[in-house]
Formats: structure tokens, C-alpha cells, sequence
């Protein structure tokens, strides 16, 4: 029987992280949540369910999770984020993999929820996501604010039933923020990378973003929700590209 340490960052999710924890209960033998010093209730909220709570400023998201999975004492990691839960079928298929695992890493798929309601197209779903794995077999990679878990060379993954429940926009203006902090975010890690574009080039491709998702991947079957989410992506995609040009133009 394997033993699987559950871990979070969290910061300010007094709203969300009781769900997340409860979800992780009948599965995980040990909950880390690494608090970047939250102001409302979130660590209350974790040490009433039981979590292990350790606090750590927040450097960014890739950096924050790997110096979270340090943090775990058992050598299967499960990470969520607190805005995140397992649904019931997701719980049974973990349990059912604890006795003997035939991996050393599982996806599964994310569910995200968008102004009270499950999104499956546009590119949202299936989100497949590596959440499940051998601590000292991965590491947090990927460009921030997009991390993914990147397994060593020559390990073994599977796909786990049931779904990761993202609850994630309660509001358009809640995902509108997220898109324009995370094109910021993003902008500057291209920039540190040496990439740069021209602005017919930015241009271009919030273009081809919006079609992308909303005509092959069948954004527009959300109907006018499938339009606000893809017009949205588009729209940031544009703001990245313009922000690392403008950071180019000024070095």
C-alpha cells in the first residue's frame, strides 16, 4: 500500500480550500499547504481540517510548487491547487491504484467551472493533468504561469478515471484578471528567454488563437459563453506578445 502526501500552495483561498481538503481526505495519508502569508482566513481554515500548514513568500508558481513538494513526507505526491477538488469518481480511482500502483505517474482530467457552469470545449476539456506521481521521478517545469509536472525519462504514466474539478471563474471578470496577470506573467519569462516578436506578429497570433478554439475546438458550442471565453483568450494572447515586444523595444 503506497502512502500519498496531498499538497497545495495556496494565498487568500479562504472560499475554495476547505473543498479541495475535504476532497483529498479519503485519499491522502498527509496534506502540506504551502501558505505565502494569506491575509483572510485560509490558515485557519487548513489547520481546523487538519492540514500541515507551512508558510514561504511566493516566488512564482513552478518555484512555489517544487519547494512545495520538499515539504512532503510520504513519496507519492498528489498536488492540487486550493481551487481545486477530486470528484468522487476521481477519489475511487486513486484508492484503487493505492494497493498496488501500475505507474509511476497518473493523469487525469480537469473539469473547469466558468460563471457556474462546466466548460468542455474551446480547449478546456479534457485538460489532461499530471497530478499523481513518485516525488523523487518529477519536477515542476513548464513556463510560468503554465507549469506541468515533467516525469524522468523512461518512467511509466497512466490515465486515472474520473475528474479534477477546477473551480475556477465564479465571474468573466474573474477569468479576465487571471488572463491579464497571467499574460504579464508570461511576457516577462519570454522576455528572460531571449524571444521576441514583431507586432504584426502579436497581431497574428491572438488571430489565430480566437479560431483556433472557438472553430476547431468548438468554442462556439458554449454559445455565448464559448465566445466571451475565447474572445478573452485571444485578447490576452495579444497583450503577451505586445508586452514582450515592448520589453524588447525598451532593452
Amino acid at each position: 500500500m503506497i502512502r500519498i502526501s496531498a499538497v497545495i500552495i495556496a494565498f487568500n483561498e479562504e472560499k475554495k480550500i476547505a473543498r479541495c481538503i475535504e476532497s483529498l481526505i479519503p485519499v491522502a495519508d498527509e496534506i502540506v499547504v504551502v501558505d505565502s502569508f494569506s491575509t483572510d482566513k485560509t490558515v485557519e481554515i487548513c489547520g481546523r481540517l487538519g492540514a500541515k500548514i507551512i508558510q514561504h513568500p511566493f516566488e512564482n508558481y513552478i518555484e512555489q510548487k517544487n519547494y512545495a513538494l520538499d515539504c512532503i513526507t510520504h513519496p507519492w505526491a498528489l498536488s492540487l491547487d486550493a481551487d481545486e477538488a477530486l470528484s468522487t469518481e476521481l477519489q475511487q480511482s486513486i484508492l484503487s491504484v493505492k494497493p498496488s500502483p501500475l505507474a509511476e505517474g497518473y493523469f487525469m482530467n480537469r473539469l473547469t467551472r466558468y460563471c457556474n457552469r462546466w466548460i468542455k470545449h474551446a480547449g478546456w476539456y479534457p485538460d489532461r493533468k499530471l497530478r499523481l506521481f513518485i516525488r523523487n521521478k518529477a519536477q515542476w517545469k513548464g513556463v510560468n504561469p503554465h507549469d506541468k509536472i515533467e516525469m524522468q525519462r523512461g518512467t511509466k504514466v497512466m490515465h486515472l478515471s474520473g475528474d479534477l474539478l477546477h473551480y475556477s471563474f465564479d465571474s468573466h471578470e474573474e477569468y479576465v484578471n487571471q488572463q491579464k496577470r497571467f499574460a504579464a506573467i508570461s511576457a516577462k519569462h519570454l522576455h528572460e528567454l531571449g524571444k521576441n516578436i514583431s507586432m504584426p506578429g502579436a497581431y497574428g497570433k491572438s488571430v489565430f488563437r480566437f479560431l483556433k478554439e472557438y472553430f476547431l475546438k468548438t468554442g462556439f458550442l458554449e454559445g455565448r459563453a464559448g465566445l466571451k471565453i475565447c474572445g478573452t483568450s485571444a485578447a490576452a494572447t495579444f497583450e503577451k506578445y505586445k508586452l514582450l515586444h515592448e520589453l524588447n523595444k525598451k532593452k
